[in-house]
């Protein structure tokens, strides 16, 4: 999977679970990737399931997520709350996100693909830490 630049995450959002797989980026001034998820009863036995079949979490992350929505637009705004500081994602079509970044004070040079454990990485690379999981 390392090789396709691809990875499976398992995620939980109160007592929701989720299996997400992620294709590579297609690169660009915007993040674009497959994503194909599904919800599981419980992401605990899942992530021992994949244990067994030899997958290995290499990063463990923990936010605190807040969306935004207007009514009638297909996008939305996600304030994401990290051990390391807070981002804001806009997800949509390239058009909505420009102009809602736009709107809410950002130019294109504001403009990051960048995933969490790339963050994080810099953050520990900046702060002399060692690189393990970003949790509270």
């Amino acid at each position: 999977m390392r090789r396709a630049e691809s990875l499976l995450r398992v995620r939980e959002a109160g007592r929701l679970g989720f299996l997400t797989y992620k294709g590579p980026s297609a690169g660009g001034k915007y993040k674009d990737r497959e994503e194909l998820e599904v919800e599981v009863s419980d992401p605990h036995r899942l992530s021992e399931m994949l244990a067994r079949l030899d997958f290995v979490a290499k990063f463990r992350y923990e936010k605190y997520r807040t969306e935004y929505r207007r009514p009638g637009e297909a996008g939305s705004a996600m304030l994401d709350e990290t051990p390391i500081g807070v981002y804001l994602e806009l997800e949509g079509a390239p058009g909505w996100i420009d102009r809602n970044a736009r709107r809410l004070g950002f130019a294109e040079s504001d403009y990051s693909t960048a995933s969490y454990y790339g963050l994080y990485a810099d953050y520990c690379r900046l702060h002399g830490l060692p690189v393990t999981h970003m949790t509270y």
